[in-house]
């Protein structure tokens, strides 16, 4: 089931374990000071009075920076509106407080430990707000209905296909179930941090981030000043998972604190406080209808979800996006509402949509097919399809029936007992079994790539994109190596770096795709430069006696019209998909779980999980299988342990550190098999290489959740699953 790619180590393996590589904070520029922000300590109103003097004349202490010093600075806009950042709202331009933690003021010191001390002597009255953290029990004032908000409706329309509501009224079985989802937030190693540098009237700016172009335009439009006066360096990044996928509120902070001293700024948001100056995902309420015959053929499907966003933005939700197009069902309604609450605006976080609204609408699916008699492999089966539901259109390619077939072959499905709570373990624990898939958008984006190829068998390739520790880097080496006969030893590749290409948003599992299809159309170009096929360039170049040939190219994904170009250029989104002209592309995983639970404690133990996963061609292997594992541990976690606990006397989040949201050690976690379909998706891009990191998180929710209904017969609608929710009634 593998492609021809072999299973290479990671190009930057030996760099990453020796440290070599920088990373924003660990840039320590001549004459550097530290910042430290202050937040506001009410859940929403106007800042009355600021008070500083304590501070200012701590030692160490050179600035303490108010709204007062940012006259001059503009808003960003929001990334889904036309602009450049996580959210419209700049903290420190004005004295309205939005949201608890919102930073109202900036320590500028010697030292981290002057900043931080500085910090902590920063007074601040205020005049509070009733404000409202929860998305229950919101006043019809607050809720925004998707369709027909100003959200272009192209995008975030309501997802129908057939007539739902009809069908599932004559529908011989129906399932009519709700599920929650708590606000997450991820946790990348990399705290958001920024070094900021005036060089002359050039700004440089260090920073870990997924979208460097963003940065770029988004500082140089809140200052005021060109875009080729900003240098973004962004060569590494500590993990993103969509925390860092725009211009963060910390960025044009910490550049005015530059300019102001004279001296280079660091500036690192702490962990506590990104919990409040950092993106999230958003607290979702589910109501998932299934209509069926009685042979199990799955005739209506209707999917509502009401979503947390903010009250200065719409963070919008397309759940049924993806719902949609699990299964051949006619008739499909998709719904999605917006609550605002006082929060900073949400984002995207791993799989944003897709692990909750999977597990809603697969713990669904489940449920049916207890109802109908039937086992659930045999379900998914029979309602697969090769046509995607919405748009009429047909399946780049799509390989559900292959990823359950194999994943059931390889967990040993058919030793499963489908009564519930008839297994149990030699030890004596209940043993579940559960299925579910996930899907993930295949989207590519517009990239640009400059290749030069030398006669003595080097190749350095400059790309837009940002690596994340995916893997990026080995994947276009190894497709690189592959393409023009070397090894991916002699291929050098920039990514996130300044310079030779625009640098465009790494995100939406977008990533690979759009770096592959770049980089094959920069050795397409230079091969028919040169006039032989891509394996005959570096014997060609000796035959020319010439040193080396460069091309520079900008790819855009099918469908794109040119004018995307422009887009990519000027830092803005310029994305397709899943849906193309002729075809829409999705990548897919299939997850089978077993769990153990204790019959007198209750505890869950994901014992095994097998997953397999059809993203295409498998182009590096080894960090593809890494992705599958590290977002099935990550399916755990936020299926077991993960909520950010809301403040509903104070606002904000009660347990804003990594000893309170608790996460998934390496105790929890039990055997992981992956295994992929390796089948190129040769309408996508020459290497055939579809998404990956995200689909992969897809679907492991609903797994666990249906293994646990499995061992215990009770049916668990609320993530997280926790220990006292499982000696509650379902």
């Amino acid at each position: 089931m593998q492609t021809h790619y072999p299973p290479t180590r990671r190009v930057d393996a030996e760099d990453k374990v020796r440290g070599r590589p920088l990373y924003a904070a660990d840039r320590l520029p001549d004459g550097l000071l530290h910042a430290v922000t202050v937040g506001a300590t009410i859940g929403r109103g106007r800042l009355a009075a600021l008070h500083i003097d304590d501070a200012a004349a701590m030692p160490g202490v050179r600035h303490v920076l108010t709204h007062a010093d940012m006259a001059h600075v503009q808003p960003p806009g929001f990334v889904m509106g036309g602009g450049y950042a996580v959210q419209s709202l700049q903290p420190m331009l004005g004295t309205r407080i939005a949201y608890r933690g919102q930073p109202i003021a900036l320590v500028v010191a010697e030292t981290l430990e002057a900043a931080s001390a500085a910090a902590h002597a920063v007074r601040a009255e205020y005049a509070p707000d009733a404000f409202r953290v929860q998305i229950d029990g919101a006043p019809e004032s607050d809720i925004v209905a998707q369709q027909g908000s100003p959200l272009p409706q192209a995008m975030f329309a309501d997802r129908v296909a057939g007539d739902a509501d009809a069908a599932y009224a004559a529908a011989e079985v129906r399932i009519d179930s709700r599920f929650t989802a708590p606000a997450q937030h991820q946790n990348p190693m990399e705290l958001l941090a920024t070094v900021a540098e005036w060089r002359g009237d050039r700004l440089v700016i260090h920073e870990g981030t997924q979208n460097s172009g963003a940065i770029r335009h988004g500082i140089a439009r809140q200052l005021g000043i060109p875009p080729e006066r900003v240098e973004v360096v962004s060569p590494q990044v500590g993990g993103g998972f969509g925390q860092k996928n725009s211009l963060q509120g910390q960025t044009v902070l910490a550049a005015v604190a530059a300019r102001i001293s004279g001296r280079p700024v660091k500036l690192v948001i702490t962990r506590a406080q990104t919990f409040h100056q950092a993106s999230f995902r958003p607290a979702s309420r589910h109501r998932v209808r299934l209509g069926a015959t009685s042979g199990g053929r799955i005739t209506a499907a209707i999917h509502e979800v009401d979503q947390q966003t903010s009250r200065h933005d719409l963070f919008p939700a397309v759940y049924a996006d993806v719902t949609s197009r699990f299964y051949g069902v006619a008739n499909f309604r998709g719904r999605e509402r917006l609550v605002r609450t006082d929060v900073q605006t949400p984002g995207y976080m791993r799989a944003p949509y897709e692990h909750t609204g999977s597990f809603a609408y697969e713990s669904a699916v489940d449920e049916l097919a207890v109802q109908l008699g039937l086992d659930p492999v045999q379900l998914r089966l029979a309602n697969d399809t090769a046509t995607d539901p919405i748009t009429g259109k047909p399946f780049s390619s799509r390989h559900v029936r292959q990823t359950l077939e194999e994943g059931a072959r390889r967990f040993g499905w058919d030793r499963r007992s489908p009564t519930p709570g008839s297994m149990r373990t030699p030890a004596g624990d209940l043993l579940g079994m559960g299925v579910a898939i996930g899907l993930y958008k295949g989207a590519t984006a517009a990239a640009g790539a400059v290749l030069e190829v030398t006669a003595d068998g080097a190749a350095t390739i400059a790309v837009s994109g940002h690596e994340m520790g995916q893997g990026l880097r080995s994947t276009i080496a190894n497709y690189l190596a592959d393409r023009l006969a070397l090894t991916p030893g002699q291929i050098r590749i920039s990514v996130g770096e300044p310079g030779q290409v625009a640098q465009h948003l790494t995100a939406g599992s977008w990533g690979t795709a759009t770096a592959l299809r770049a980089a094959g159309e920069a050795v397409d170009t230079l091969a028919a430069q040169l006039g032989v096929v891509a394996a005959e360039v570096v014997r060609e170049l000796h035959r020319q006696g010439r040193a080396s040939a460069r091309v520079d190219v900008r790819s855009r994904a099918p469908g794109q019209p040119e004018q995307v170009l422009e887009r990519l250029e000027t830092g803005q989104v310029a994305t397709v998909g899943p849906e193309y002209p002729d075809f829409v592309t999705m990548s897919s995983i299939a997850h089978f779980v077993e769990v153990h639970i204790a019959p007198g404690t209750r505890r869950i133990r994901v014992a095994r999980v097998v997953s397999i996963a059809d993203c295409g061609a498998t182009v590096s292997p080894v960090t593809a299988a890494s992705q599958v594992r590290g977002g099935v541990v990550w399916g755990i976690g936020g299926t077991l342990h993960e909520i950010s606990e809301s403040d509903p006397r104070f606002g904000g989040f009660l347990n804003a550190s990594l000893e309170e949201y608790v996460t998934a050690v390496n105790a929890d976690i039990g055997s992981i098999e992956v295994g992929f379909v390796g089948i190129p998706d040769a309408r996508i891009n020459g290497a055939g290489a579809k998404g990956l990191g995200e689909v992969v998180m897809a679907g492991v929710a609903p797994a666990i959740a249906n293994a646990v209904f499995h061992a215990t017969g009770r049916r668990y609608r609320d993530l997280p699953i926790r220990l006292d929710r499982m000696f509650g009634t379902a």
